[in-house]
């Protein structure tokens, strides 16, 4: 094994990273002024205890610990069993999240199950539609298989500051930068999920969910003077 892959692997050094990146982005977000907008339903379901589905594109997940009240509730996102998303779903980890790792080698059926046996015990699921390896902006139909299979009600969220530094990923990993000023948004994807949908119907809702992504985040971006963010959104 390389010198290079060892210290990749090490617990000690992703403990050091995870806690520098994470201590980095609550510095961030204390030293910004913030806004945050259309929270009411979403915040008012998960404090009575119902889970909900949380949504947002891959780009804007580093700030999701501050679009999801973890006061009010339990929240668990889907990561990467790959390195660079066990680093992520640590850095959830010390802003309140829990996590629950895809891996290829798990079976669609034991995740299904997972995630299921979660939203029983009133634990709201978090997952970039488009993550973890894309394409930008492109969702996948998991959001809408979680909604058919548990029946939560599906909320899409972004965030968006004037100043923030793109890292170079394949989406464009936006970092939130202090001193700046920035929004929070949700507002709920209110299409009804039918059980055992067509496939004409699940992409039809598949689209209409990654058309309210879209909406939001581009809202969310206008409101702080930011143009639409197009370089990661090739529609």
């Amino acid at each position: 094994m390389s010198l290079r892959k060892k210290i990749a692997d090490s617990p000690r050094v992703n403990r050091a990273v995870e806690a520098l990146l994470a201590g980095y982005v609550a510095f961030a977000h204390r030293t910004s002024r913030w806004s945050r907008s259309g929270f009411e339903e979403m915040d008012a379901c998960v404090a009575r205890g119902e889970p909900v589905i949380f949504v947002l594109w891959h780009q804007r997940l580093i700030m999701a610990p501050y679009l999801f009240d973890t006061s009010l509730g339990r929240i668990c996102a889907l990561t990467s069993a790959a390195r660079a998303g066990r680093l992520a779903g640590q850095i959830l980890v010390r802003l309140g999240f829990e996590t629950i790792p895809m891996s290829s080698h798990k079976r669609h059926v034991a995740l299904s199950r997972e995630v299921l046996r979660r939203t029983k015990e009133g634990c709201s699921i978090g997952i970039a539609a488009d993550g973890p390896r894309g394409p930008a902006r492109i969702a996948s139909g998991v959001p809408i298989t979680w909604a058919r299979m548990t029946g939560c009600r599906v909320f899409t969220v972004a965030f968006a500051e004037r100043r923030v530094a793109k890292l170079p990923t394949w989406d464009k990993q936006m970092l939130p930068l202090p001193f700046s000023r920035g929004v929070l948004m949700c507002q709920e994807w209110e299409r009804e999920v039918p059980k055992k949908p067509n496939d004409e119907e699940f992409e039809a809702l598949r689209q209409s969910l990654e058309a309210s992504l879209d909406q939001i985040t581009d809202k969310a971006d206008a409101e702080v003077e930011r143009e639409g963010e197009n370089l990661s959104n090739p529609k």
